[in-house]
């Protein structure tokens, strides 16, 4: 099914008003007004980057480390919230805490967990300006791409530039957490990064460079390098 197809087949507004900001560079998602993320729907318009399949291949690796017992764990860039929903929700007993800089990213992903009957700690910070608690597991699909890297006109003429790019050839988020976050560390803990797919190879030299840790690079259901999962030795 092509997109213009899945807009009129679900669209439930005017369809001709619906046809005519598709054709202007419109995404779907955001003129339909949700999408479906790992089995929940999650509101998104221009306050956020829209969530992908390897954002739910994210939390699919997490999930299967994670258990669900009082863990404390962190989702750095939160955006629509649609990470720490899903890992909420199939893991209800662990304290998720949430951060984005965006306060109008941050409305959106309340609304979100409230529709979704989920309940999330949300905070309004830097990601690279740690809590003052220490952290089970970090997870985050921070901005990576580099300025004046390719994107498609789509993404780059709608979607959040604060969400998308990220300085340092698009390691900048990266190595700040890295550093940042090592006091933040229980003393056995996970991170679970989405990256670039030609970023594996960098991202582990910083964590190697930050943590005593064990990292490994897992691909994508594209067979690219997408994930970067970091664990306490």
């Amino acid at each position: 099914m092509t997109d213009l197809e899945y807009l009129k087949k679900y669209y439930k507004g005017n369809i001709e008003d619906a046809i005519k900001r598709y054709e202007n560079g419109e995404p779907v998602q955001y003129i339909l007004g949700d999408v479906d993320f790992y089995g929940n729907i999650i509101k998104v318009d221009k306050r956020v980057l829209i969530p992908r399949f390897e954002t739910e291949g994210l939390c699919e690796i997490a999930l299967n480390y994670l258990t669900d017992t009082n863990l404390n764990v962190i989702d750095l860039g939160t955006g629509s919230g649609c990470i720490p929903i899903t890992l909420k929700k199939k893991l209800p007993n662990i304290n998720m805490d949430a951060v984005d800089i965006s306060s109008d990213a941050l409305m959106l992903a309340k609304e979100n967990a409230k529709s979704n009957n989920v309940e999330i700690n949300f905070y309004e910070r830097d990601m690279l300006n740690p809590l003052d608690k220490k952290y089970d597991c970090i997870i985050s699909n921070p901005p990576y791409l580099p300025h004046g890297g390719e994107v498609m006109d789509i993404v780059k003429n709608n979607e959040p530039h604060l969400a998308l790019f990220a300085d340092d050839n698009g390691y900048y988020f990266y190595e700040g957490i890295l550093k940042n976050y090592k006091s933040h560390l229980k003393d056995k803990y996970y991170i679970f990064f989405e990256i670039g797919y030609n970023q594996g190879e960098k991202v582990s030299e910083l964590a190697l460079k930050y943590l005593d840790c064990k990292v490994q690079v897992k691909k994508d259901l594209q067979g690219y390098d997408r994930y970067v999962i970091i664990e306490s030795k």
